[in-house]
């Protein structure tokens, strides 16, 4: 089922044991990990600083290309729950990609997540929110 979901699209989600054994190298001092995702062989890490991206590439997954979010660049967060059917659910992240928050030529990026109709993704949602809103609150207050 873990193959398939992949396959499809979906991340299942990863102990926070195995995700410290396999990536806590690229974590910082102190960083702890909060949740962790996968798919196939790409891995998205949720710590209490930021959203790790791991992307294996090539035939062999030897390469490796490692990309943060920052949780205090995140702006907003949208969710999408699965339907009836074969649908997934989503979830969707919007932040400043530019180095300085306010800075006069600011650049946003957003990014899509999609998980396997079994997870609810309430919780991911409601962690990333709340996060959202501060970041709003401090940039705008």
């Amino acid at each position: 089922m873990g193959f398939m979901q992949g396959f499809l699209g979906n991340m299942s989600e990863v102990t926070q044991e195995q995700l410290y054994q396999q990536y806590g190298q690229y974590l910082m001092e102190g960083e702890r990990i909060v949740t962790g995702f996968k798919l196939i062989r790409d891995v998205m890490i949720i710590t209490d600083r930021r959203i790790l991206e791991f992307d294996k590439q090539g035939a062999t997954g030897q390469k490796m290309r490692v990309n943060s979010i920052y949780l205090n660049s995140i702006f907003n967060v949208s969710a999408e729950t699965a339907g009836f059917g074969i649908d997934d659910s989503e979830l969707e992240i919007y932040y400043i990609a530019t180095p300085y928050l306010k800075a006069h030529g600011i650049q946003y990026a957003s990014k899509k997540y999609e998980f396997p109709k079994k997870y609810n993704i309430q919780g991911l949602y409601k962690m990333l929110q709340e996060y959202a809103y501060a970041n709003y609150m401090r940039l705008n207050g």
